[in-house]
């Protein structure tokens, strides 16, 4: 990875996006790609949707890719000006107090810190116990309830004030992962295909909106897409940590290239197909058995209209849905040149239908 997609790569990881205010990290994409799309729109849920044309004739390949992270959203300002808030998407409840905080109000981000009474004033059972999300309250240091309304609004979102960190080699960490990542590499596939210029597919990437929420922008695109092919770019559970579930979660590890799923949620053709074309090309991968819907974009994607060949390619990621993922940048770029390396293999003679 170059320094310059370094730095798009983190400025697109730290830009606020929790579901539903997703527009900050659609500007970093939307930048990113122009000059490089034939077409560059956003869709009125906010997905950007660019478009590289193939040849006349040729396949609609959706690559997807979910832009918002988890968060919180501001629900009530109590008389002292302490904040109470409800989480967007799903997040533990444990991780939660004694975190720093950034309250993204219409003024700018304003620090916060989530409160949590000493342990020294708690009994033993206190100590043990979840502490729920109605419950816990984000101080930003306000005398009151109208100095804090000066500054919050309810409705503001809320997201952990990490950003992305340099661990040991290739390693790093940060908050919003999940999925960033798929939305950085669809924005590195589609200026990958358009310096190659051998693509046979018109390409379609999209950063969908609010998936941690229910799917609604990957929903809304493909149907607007309507591709004949679709693949989602998402990240996936490692389980090369201490006490990972293996029978559970199968071997999946950092720094062994990215995931390629298999199951009832994946068309067996375009998985056979992304297979050969990883070992074609030398590029590392892992397969993770899936044997239900994935919960992800493909899953939208796969029974948009009539049906679509569908795929599911993800980065293996440690701790998914805490403020400190974890992911191997050498996955990430294996993972784009994957992709695009499919993107000119797929011929308008190819046929998805199972046999």
């Amino acid at each position: 990875m170059t320094e310059q997609d370094f730095q798009f790569f983190k400025e697109l990881v730290e830009a606020p996006s929790p579901s539903g205010f997703e527009q900050p990290a659609q500007r970093v994409l939307r930048r990113a790609l122009d000059g490089v799309a034939d077409d560059l729109r956003t869709d009125v849920l906010g997905n950007v949707i660019a478009t590289i044309n193939g040849p006349v004739g040729a396949p609609r390949l959706m690559l997807a890719g979910h832009c918002d992270e988890i968060g919180f959203m501001i629900k009530y300002i109590d008389e002292r000006g302490f904040l109470f808030f409800a989480p967007i998407g799903g997040i533990d409840a444990h991780l939660v107090p004694g975190q720093r905080v950034t309250v993204h109000t219409a003024g700018g981000p304003l620090p916060g810190v989530v409160g949590r009474r000493p342990i020294h004033q708690m009994e033993n059972a206190e100590r043990d116990k979840v502490m729920p999300f109605k419950s816990q309250f984000i101080d930003i240091g306000c005398l009151d309830r109208a100095a804090a309304q000066e500054l919050v609004a309810i409705g503001d979102p809320v997201t952990f004030a990490v950003g992305v960190e340099r661990l040991q080699g290739s390693r790093i960490t940060s908050r919003a992962f999940d999925d960033k990542i798929g939305a950085y590499v669809v924005a590195q596939v589609l200026r990958e295909v358009r310096r190659r210029g051998d693509q046979q597919v018109t390409v379609i990437g999209v950063s969908t909106v609010q998936e941690e929420v229910g799917l609604r922008g990957g929903t809304a695109s493909a149907y607007g897409v309507n591709p004949d092919l679709g693949i989602a770019v998402e990240v996936g559970f490692a389980s090369d940590y201490p006490d990972a579930d293996h029978k559970n979660a199968g071997e999946i590890k950092l720094g062994q290239g990215p995931i390629i799923a298999r199951g009832p949620n994946i068309n067996p053709v375009l998985f056979e197909l992304l297979t050969t074309t990883a070992r074609d090309e030398g590029i590392a991968y892992q397969v993770m058995g899936i044997p239900r819907a994935s919960g992800t974009d493909a899953n939208v994607m796969q029974l948009n209209r009539g049906g679509v060949a569908t795929a599911l390619i993800s980065v293996p990621l440690r701790y998914m849905h805490t403020p400190v993922e974890v992911l191997d940048l050498d996955d990430l770029q294996r993972a784009v040149q994957l992709l695009a390396a499919l993107c000119a293999r797929i011929t308008p003679e190819h046929s998805f239908i199972p046999n």
